[in-house]
């Protein structure tokens, strides 16, 4: 059994980018399956079975908000990659509604939907895209040149992304003189320069070894910071979706099963896939105060330390157990509950 999760209503809705009902289905007369509910509700081995259909995203709706790092998580075949591409229409849907800064993108013609993909969405791929035979700088600068811009401007946007991402001295170089990271930061500079509303990563750091995959994952975090870009960020890994997403999309089979923080999917996971997809997450790093606050017991002193409901648990660990007496957590003035060793204890040795 899967979340339900609540369909946007546009008209109070401050969203970059709004999914609603989205359907993607491959196979024959594909349109029949989101349209007629008893095929709709069919699993993914029935579904194909009836239909010879099979349904990669199935009913999803969600909202983005700007400067949001929005990550879709799943294992493969869960439909994160098929869905990155439909919000673009790279891959059309099937059925359902992309709203883009108050604008129907299915409703587009092709002349605008390039118009947008050259202006509003950049993406970045996991096997890079560079092309070969050209240097550093030209690749950089290939989506200003294919959008008109003249050599000196397009030139000096290159430099200036190049710079943010740390690529600096290698302008001048072929990709094949770089290392798996140096060319992943070429294609992350290559979807900043064009400066795009939002930025779609498709398991970008995936083929990468994994120092290098963390240093890319503190790289992005390090570029949100800075040019607060809205990104929707497609990853199998789970320790990547908590680092770097602000709320987090768990997909499997094609359908949403939760939507929420962190901290939500490891401290209240909706059903047992969740539950056992987070079961080795270091719930000290991901928790806040906010989980694992109580209710103050009759007559408990009530002068002790205070901290927010947002402080990491691992973070609030030691003042808590060096305290002679419960620490308060408190939201602008409002005590929320209190938390022990006990409390404290119970999460950490949870890990």
């Amino acid at each position: 059994m899967t979340a339900q999760l609540e369909y946007p209503d546009l008209q109070d809705s401050d969203a970059l980018l709004s999914v609603q009902g989205l359907w993607k289905v491959f196979g024959p007369k594909a349109q029949r399956v989101p349209r007629r509910p008893e095929l709709a509700a069919l699993d993914r081995t029935d579904l194909y079975a009836k239909t010879g259909c099979t349904a990669a995203v199935r009913d999803l709706s969600f909202d983005v908000a700007p400067g949001e790092v929005f990550v879709v998580m799943g294992l493969s075949g869960s439909g994160k990659s098929t869905l990155v591409r439909c919000l673009t229409r790279l891959i059309e849907p099937t059925a359902g509604r992309l709203v883009f800064e108050g604008e129907d993108l299915r409703a587009a013609d092709e002349k605008r939907l390039r118009a947008l993909r050259r202006s509003k969405f950049s993406m970045v791929f996991q096997h890079f895209g560079l092309l070969p035979h050209r240097k550093v700088i030209d690749n950089v600068s290939y989506g200003l040149e294919i959008r008109g811009e003249s050599k000196p401007d397009r030139r000096r946007r290159a430099q200036e992304v190049i710079d943010l991402v740390g690529l600096s001295g290698n302008e001048h170089l072929y990709p094949e003189q770089l290392s798996g990271g140096m060319q992943q930061r070429v294609g992350l500079a290559r979807a900043l320069a064009n400066d795009p509303d939002v930025l779609l990563f498709d398991e970008p750091f995936s083929a990468l070894d994994p120092l290098i995959r963390r240093e890319m994952q503190t790289e992005v975090v390090r570029l949100h910071r800075e040019v607060g870009k809205t990104m929707v960020f497609i990853t199998h890994d789970l320790s990547e979706a908590l680092k770097l997403g602000d709320r987090i999309l768990l997909m499997r089979d094609g359908a949403a099963v939760q939507l929420g923080t962190g901290d939500e999917l490891v401290g209240a996971p909706a059903d047992d896939y969740v539950r056992e997809f987070v079961r080795d997450v270091q719930r000290a790093d991901v928790l806040t105060l906010r989980w694992i606050a109580r209710r103050p017991r009759d007559g408990e002193p009530l002068d002790g330390p205070e901290l927010g409901p947002d402080v990491l648990v691992r973070e609030a660990t030691r003042l808590v157990l060096e305290a002679d007496r419960p620490v308060k957590v408190v939201s602008n003035g409002t005590l929320l509950g209190v938390i022990g060793d006990e409390e404290i204890l119970a999460v950490v040795a949870d890990n």
